[in-house]
């Protein structure tokens, strides 16, 4: 089986990167220049017409978005466990991974990039400001959800990696997250995992990469 990971540092590719790490499945990672548009070449459309990352190929085959691509990881490399084994929980972690994506991910993008959703002259504090009002109270609810847990079930799962991205999103942002304690050490265990390693470091590597060929 050929699989192909589309990569971007930073970017919500991260999540991918580290399931099919702790998947110990046998993958390439293919670095794309979101700042030099190369999510946008005529090759990368072919595949993704979407033009965003993650973007998974298997055997030639694409597939988008986080949500399938972790489901997908998930029942073809079982032995890893991403998915809880109990069919009601495994839902609600389906239902914890589309949080992210369609919940918090969206409020990032709107904090990062006031002017993708308002183009309004001045308007950049207030998307920034009520953005950030509403992905506090998404992270006040994980952090309920995480009181006395080392992850969201009792095993690292795929929505813990998802989660690790849209809280670090927060560092990048500046913004101060100290109140949320549980969701402080969730971060910290997930990061310190070998899989949130290799990918961290590796993303510096890209970073620097792209900075030389600028």
């Amino acid at each position: 089986m050929d699989i192909v990971l589309y990569y971007a540092p930073v970017a919500c590719s991260l999540v991918p990167y580290v399931t099919l790490t702790e998947a110990k499945a046998n993958f390439t990672v293919r670095p794309t220049n979101l700042r030099k548009g190369q999510q946008n070449s005529t090759d990368y459309l072919r595949l993704n017409p979407k033009h965003k990352v993650p973007l998974l190929t298997v055997d030639g085959r694409p597939l988008t978005e986080n949500v399938a691509i972790q489901l997908w990881i998930a029942r073809n490399f079982p032995a890893a466990r991403l998915m809880p084994s109990d069919p009601w929980q495994e839902v609600q972690a389906v239902s914890i991974m589309a949080w992210c994506a369609s919940g918090m991910h969206p409020l990032v993008g709107r904090i990062f990039s006031p002017g993708k959703v308002c183009d309004l002259p001045g308007s950049e504090d207030s998307v920034r400001k009520l953005s950030q009002e509403q992905l506090f109270e998404a992270y006040a609810i994980a952090d309920s959800m995480l009181a006395g847990r080392e992850y969201f079930f009792d095993h690292f799962t795929a929505p813990d990696a998802h989660f690790f991205w849209c809280f670090r999103r927060a560092f990048d942002l500046k913004l101060d997250v100290s109140q949320f304690k549980n969701c402080l050490v969730h971060f910290e265990r997930v990061k310190a995992r070998q899989s949130a390693q290799q990918v961290l470091d590796f993303e510096k590597k890209v970073m620097a990469e792209f900075a030389a060929a600028a």
